[in-house]
């Protein structure tokens, strides 16, 4: 069956994203559009260029996490020097090492840009903070005077990747743009339509531990800052979400590591994995899509 998927951003807890792409596939459903937020453009955009389970899990496991938060020249400056970053660049990390890893993973597909995708193949959700919106590439880049097709796919997901404050945040025609999750981490609606839908549209959440999480030191006006900022990416988690919606969503749920938590072991990279092959089989073993078009779309 043809589904378009939808996945929530969530930063390093998106490696249970492979577990839920494995079961899903093993489950007979084909990847007709995709979306997503934060690592879940990710996600979605390695399953529009062709990635398979297999695949994405491979490329994953394999990105060096660890190494993402690359500071700047100005960061590296003992004591003083994350603070200085923040001032001077308005982020800490540069996203160097995600952008190379995405760039690889792309030219081996023989893709670079939207327009080597089929139309309305990817969506990609980011914060625009110069215009005070939310904007979904490549549908919204001609406001920017961009050309849709010509866009790099990579360009768009390190936008929506561009967590504020934590990374140097991106450009877009001089239009200073961040993490898509900052106005919208789970778009759920994207590819609605008024009527019956052909196929389902089915979404994955990384829904946090329900107990109360350990609390950590915030001291300092940079430490302040950046827990401002996981508080943030966390309490979508826990967001409110209709029964319409949540009739259609994945819940990976007892996920005990933060958004940037990059540091995590190999065990617990792998547990993650696990999760999302657990949650997404305890959905699909009960869900169907004719019981779903009945009680909301008739």
């Amino acid at each position: 069956m043809k589904v378009d998927a939808v996945f929530e951003g969530g930063g390093i807890k998106g490696l249970a994203y492979i577990g839920a792409i494995e079961i899903m596939e093993e489950a007979g459903y084909k990847w007709e559009r995709l979306a997503g937020t934060s690592v879940g453009s990710i996600v979605a955009s390695l399953l529009a260029v062709g990635y398979n389970a297999k695949e994405l899990k491979r490329l994953m496991i394999e990105l060096p996490f660890e190494k993402i938060e690359k500071k700047t020249t100005v960061g590296n400056i003992p004591i003083i020097g994350s603070w200085l970053s923040l001032s001077i660049n308005n982020g800490i990390y540069r996203m160097t090492i995600l952008e190379e890893w995405l760039n690889m993973a792309l030219k081996a597909k023989g893709i670079r840009c939207f327009g080597d995708l089929p139309e309305n193949k990817l969506k990609i959700v980011i914060t625009d903070l110069s215009r005070n919106r939310m904007s979904i590439l490549p549908d919204d880049l001609p406001l920017y005077n961009v050309d849709p097709k010509s866009f790099p796919i990579a360009s768009a997901v390190l936008m929506s990747n561009s967590i504020p404050f934590f990374f140097i945040p991106s450009k877009l025609n001089g239009n200073v743009i961040v993490d898509g999750g900052v106005l919208s981490n789970y778009p759920i609606w994207i590819f609605d339509v008024d009527g019956m839908p052909r196929w389902p549209t089915i979404g994955f959440r990384l829904s946090g531990p329900s107990a109360i999480s350990q609390p950590s030191r915030v001291n300092g006006p940079v430490k302040t800052t950046l827990a401002i900022i996981r508080t943030m990416l966390e309490a979508h988690d826990k967001k409110y979400i209709n029964s319409h919606n949540a009739t259609r969503t994945v819940f990976i749920k007892n996920i005990d590591v933060g958004a940037t938590d990059f540091n995590i072991s190999n065990k617990q990279k792998f547990q993650l994995i696990e999760l999302g092959r657990n949650s997404t089989y305890n959905f699909i073993k009960d869900w169907k899509f004719i019981n779903y078009v009945k009680q909301y779309r008739i």
